[in-house]
């Protein structure tokens, strides 16, 4: 049985490597979904630089897992890789289009395409919330633009009608996108509203602040 020791001990280096770099990989996903949080919070904070900072050291983590795990491939495709991946595209993408830049492709990212789609829905809650942000100092053009880029994600994410084992789970996530869109509408059109209609108590008021009594014969 000499033979079997020395298979079981190969077996266990390997083994050993494996769980290394998994352990290196959970600590990177983590630290990687930590900047994206961070350069999120910048951007709803105008913190241009700030957000610049936190996702250049996040491309790092990613390029760095990227060329780890090459012969890792199980350890790549786990579901805490990918969402940290994601998270990664869900910042580069909301910093991209809040600042009315190009949007960044999976290609330009080095996502997998499923991830990709993934981030880009999520990214649609980020912009529902700069949005509202925008509302409570008033309607602004910048509402009307991202609202735009809200919809024209959707419509490309209700186009991906492949099975689940392939998109990984996207078709729920483009539901919660419609609902956030819906949502997000209804918001603006409230504001407007209600805009329009201080708009016009003021229009009165000046009017009555203007009406002089003793002028009526």
């Amino acid at each position: 049985m000499q033979h079997l020791d020395e298979i079981a001990d190969t077996i266990r280096q390997s083994f050993d490597a494996h769980t290394a770099v998994r352990d290196q990989a959970l600590s990177q996903a983590r630290t990687l979904t930590r900047h994206c949080a961070h350069a999120i919070r910048a951007i709803h904070r105008d913190e241009r630089d700030q957000a610049q900072e936190q996702l250049a050291a996040a491309k790092e983590l990613v390029v760095s897992l990227r060329e780890t795990l090459t012969e890792y491939p199980s350890v790549y495709y786990a579901g805490y890789t990918q969402d940290a991946l994601k998270e990664y595209v869900e910042a580069m993408v909301f910093y991209g289009l809040s600042a009315d830049d190009d949007l960044p492709s999976h290609l330009d990212l080095k996502v997998e395409e499923n991830t990709y789609l993934k981030g880009l829905s999520e990214s649609v809650g980020e912009m529902r919330r700069r949005i509202l942000d925008i509302l409570r100092h008033g309607y602004s053009e910048e509402v009307e633009r991202l609202l735009s880029h809200m919809d024209d994600i959707y419509a490309v994410l209700v186009t991906m009608d492949y099975p689940d084992a392939v998109t990984g789970g996207l078709r729920r996530l483009t539901d919660i996108c419609r609902g956030i869109i819906e949502r997000t509408r209804g918001d603006i059109t409230i504001s407007l509203r209600q805009e329009r209609l201080e708009a016009s108590l003021r229009q009165v008021e000046r009017r009555l602040d203007a009406y002089d009594p003793n002028s009526v014969e």
